[in-house]
């Protein structure tokens, strides 16, 4: 009787910790955004009774989403976790940052840096507070749409920081799309970064070039190519993004640059990004090894 009660005494504490845990209300005090800043984070079981450090992947949201999204409409958690039991993926800490709606950006004119932040302030935070392996191979970046977006915009911006980028429907438009965009709808993505354009504005500016997925791909310096591993996946349904992606995938392979493309059944929606994260994360996690 005695070990019974110890034991269902114990249980509920082992069970615990064996559990993988999420916060989706942490923040980081940022001196250049001059607040603080939120973010989620993912920490997979074992962390807490362990001494080990552990890969790192930052999982980006999409415009006009917040940090949490991943977790509640993209049911990260449970995916991750199953991937992790299933020897899919090695257990890794997962942040999940809150970028409004920056496109990931640096603002045109110096006046919300959020790149900076994000390079500078988050990971540094990051990396400091919770047991990180800080090699370059085992940090990664992934995101959806505008996540997307911002996971190849740091992958190229910055390629001795990130081992793999994952990008899901990535939001990556043609001079011509940028051009042809209604422009309250420019604004409503772009005003961020772009500042308060007018109809008619030039919006290929140089710092639009510096920030084009297209056009960095397009200049990226031959000792670069090989500097991180790519992984590209848009639906085929995705009447948004297609174009963009179809583009950037033709562009890598004319300029021999190795990536991963996939084009599956679906659009831009929350059943497309989370049958995709697995092997996202699967495809990053093989840097790790």
């Amino acid at each position: 009787m005695f070990r019974l009660l110890v034991f269902c005494v114990l249980f509920p504490l082992i069970a615990a910790a064996k559990d993988s845990k999420v916060f989706e209300e942490l923040t980081v005090k940022s001196a250049i955004l001059k607040k603080d800043k939120k973010f989620a984070l993912y920490l997979p079981a074992g962390y807490e009774s362990s001494q080990r450090a552990y890969p790192v992947v930052y999982l980006l949201h999409g415009g006009g989403d917040t940090q949490t999204a991943w977790i509640q409409s993209g049911n990260m958690q449970h995916l991750v976790d199953e991937a992790i039991r299933a020897g899919k993926i090695p257990p890794m800490i997962v942040v999940m940052p809150d970028a409004e709606m920056t496109f990931y950006m640096n603002n045109a004119a110096g006046k919300y840096q959020y790149e900076d932040y994000f390079i500078r302030e988050l990971i540094p935070h990051i990396e400091k507070t919770y047991r990180c392996r800080t090699e370059k191979r085992f940090r990664a970046v992934a995101g959806l749409s505008m996540g997307g977006f911002g996971s190849l915009l740091y992958a190229l911006h910055h390629p001795d920081l990130f081992g793999s980028c994952a990008a899901l429907s990535a939001a990556v438009r043609t001079d011509q799309q940028i051009r042809e965009m209604p422009h309250p709808e420019y604004l409503r993505r772009y005003r961020s970064a772009m500042g308060e354009l007018k109809e008619g504005d030039n919006r290929i500016t140089d710092f639009w070039n510096q920030n084009s997925i297209l056009y960095l791909v397009k200049n990226l310096p031959e000792a670069q190519k090989k500097a991180v591993r790519f992984y590209l996946d848009c639906g085929d349904d995705d009447q948004l993004l297609y174009e963009g992606n179809a583009n950037l995938h033709t562009l890598m392979r004319n300029l021999n640059i190795p990536h991963e493309y996939r084009v599956r059944d679906g659009g831009h929606t929350w059943e497309y990004w989370r049958t995709g994260l697995p092997d996202a994360l699967a495809f990053i996690s093989q840097s790790f090894q």
